[in-house]
Order: C-alpha cells, then structure tokens, then sequence
C-alpha cells in the first residue's frame, strides 16, 4: 500500500450522532489521497518515514554521536503533505549547519508524538501548545524555542463557518456538525469544549456530530466545502492559508477569535547531550539573521524564534482545569 494511502486511511473519524456526513467525508479523503499520492518529494538529506514503520528500538539505537542522524517530528497542525512542504527546507537547513542528516518523523495525533518525546525517540519537535501541556516535565522535555509570528509569541483559535452560514456567535452552532482537529490540540478542541462549557450546556452533546481530522486545514477544507458547519482552527494556519492561497479561506467567515494563547512551541528531549541542545537552540534563535532562512522562516509567517518560558502556556493549563 502506498505510504500515504496509510496515512490518510486512518486519518479521521466521527463521533456523535450519525449523519449522511459519513459519506461526504469518505468522498472529500478519497480525493485527498489521489490529490497526495501524486505530490510527494524526498529530499536527499530529509529522510521521511511512515506513520506506521517507525519503532522505537529503531529509534534508540542510533546514537547520540557528532554526525548521527537526528530524529525530527512534527505535530500534525497540518495534514501530511501540508506539514512536510512547510517545513522541508527549515529542516535541509538545520542538517546543513549541523552536518549532521536529519530522519523526519510523522504521526496522525499530537498524543503519539508526546509518546516519542517522552519516551526518547526523538530528538526534538515542533509541537502543539494544547500536546505541550499535555508532556510530563519529568520525562526529560522541555522548551527548545518559539516563533514569533506578526511580532508576537502568541496565536489564538479561529471559529470558522462556511460564508453562506446563518451562523455568527458559537453559541449558533449548537445541534450543527462541526470538525474538531486534534483530543490534545489547544486552538482545535480545547477552546472550543471552554466555550461549550461558558454557555452552561453538556460537552458531549452540544453539536449534531463531530469529526476529529487530524490537520487544520482539512478542517478549514472541510468548512469551505460544507461538509461542516463548523470548525475550531489555528488562526496561524489559516491566516498562512489567507495570504498564501486565498482561495482556500475565500468561502469561509470567522464568527470568533479567542484570546491569545502561547505560541506552539519547538521542544527538545534529553536524548541529546546538552552541547547538541545547544546548538540546536542557537540555529532556531540566529536563523533570522541569515538571509536565505529568514526568507524560509517568513514564508511560514514566522518572523524569528526566541527563548519561550513554560509559564507563557499557564492559561491553557487554567483553561482545561476549569473543565468538568
């Protein structure tokens, strides 16, 4: 089976009530596996590896060594060809600075990411703020830097609806479908089940049935094309769809903008030597100042990275405990 039939056969699910949903939603991920299947690279100095291939003994036996492989990993924010694009060359960049290749890693959920961190599989990663809080600090995680996006350390969550929806507060989406992203993701389920409780109603049957689509722009697709009626989304994502490719966003409208949470972070793990973390955080913390990198770094709609603070994601950790 070709690499991203797996991916995306197994890519979302549905919840609650049933609907003649199901069927639209089969339709919209058959077409996006034709759509993948016909687009994929493999850079030279990128190694890209299967959902479904990547053990961990595999990961634990390549050793910590000057000029051994680094084991990168990426939160599905987006959905797989989507995250591999933007962020390709940041990684050729990195591998060049280190002389040192780098394997990049995928998962279909923010939890099996926060797995490999923990467990030493990887070396370091660019992850949710939701799956950030989610970590355990005793497992050797911590803050490797942060993007600063339109000159600040913060991004907020997007309630989107299709132009043509009646639809202009939350609470109007009550009894409609509506496409979460991720369990663990900050702006794609969090803030909205913090909504859903502030208006005094029952998380688990607030909406007519939920999708979880494991990418925030399939969420946003999803919306333009009616499939939902609604969608809790990272604004970074789609503001980067909006001055990107304006066509993707042109049907939709934003009924809400949440308040402005830490920026999803880039972590690192004590599988490497603090001298290699180190160096690390340097590249991160100088690439603006190269050229040719802030012109890769802008094109994501980052400005540069800075040293982030664990207390910057404390109103997340307030926000869930506030749930029931």
């Amino acid at each position: 089976m070709n690499k991203y039939l797996i991916i995306l056969s197994n890519f979302a699910y549905i919840t609650s009530k049933p609907s003649t949903m199901r069927n639209y939603i089969f339709i919209f991920l058959i077409s996006g596996l034709l759509i993948l299947n016909a687009c994929q690279r493999n850079p030279k100095n990128v190694q890209v590896v299967d959902f479904e291939n990547t053990t961990e003994s595999q990961s634990r036996n390549l050793a910590d060594e000057p000029g051994k492989t680094l084991k990168v990993a990426v939160s599905a924010i987006l959905s797989p060809k989507e995250t591999y694009d933007s962020y390709e060359q940041i990684f050729r960049y990195i591998s060049k600075k280190l002389d040192r290749d780098i394997e990049f890693i995928q998962r279909k959920t923010y939890q099996e990411i926060n797995q490999m961190l923990e467990n030493g599989s990887l070396d370091f990663a660019f992850i949710c703020s939701g799956a950030y809080i989610e970590l355990n600090p005793d497992n050797g995680v911590e803050l490797l830097a942060i993007p600063v996006s339109n000159n600040k350390p913060l991004y907020q969550a997007y309630i989107i609806v299709p132009e043509r929806s009646d639809a202009n507060t939350f609470k109007d989406l009550k009894n409609k479908s509506f496409a979460y992203t991720d369990p663990i993701s900050n702006t794609g389920h969090l803030y909205a089940l913090n909504r859903i409780n502030e208006l005094n109603e029952n998380l688990e049957d607030f909406f007519a049935s939920t999708i979880f689509t494991h990418g925030h722009d399939i969420s946003i697709q999803m919306v333009a094309k009616g499939l939902v009626e609604g969608a809790t989304i990272d604004g970074l994502v789609f503001d980067y769809l909006k001055a990107k490719e304006p066509e993707r966003v042109k049907d939709i409208k934003i009924i809400e903008k949440s308040q402005y949470f830490g920026i999803p972070p880039v972590v690192v793990t004590n599988r490497l030597d603090k001298q290699s973390q180190q160096q690390i955080r340097d590249i991160f913390l100088q690439i603006h100042e190269d050229t040719a990198a802030r012109k890769l770094i802008n094109g994501l709609l980052i400005d540069r990275f800075i040293e982030g603070k664990d207390e910057d994601y404390n109103s997340i950790r307030q926000m869930k405990a506030s749930l029931p």
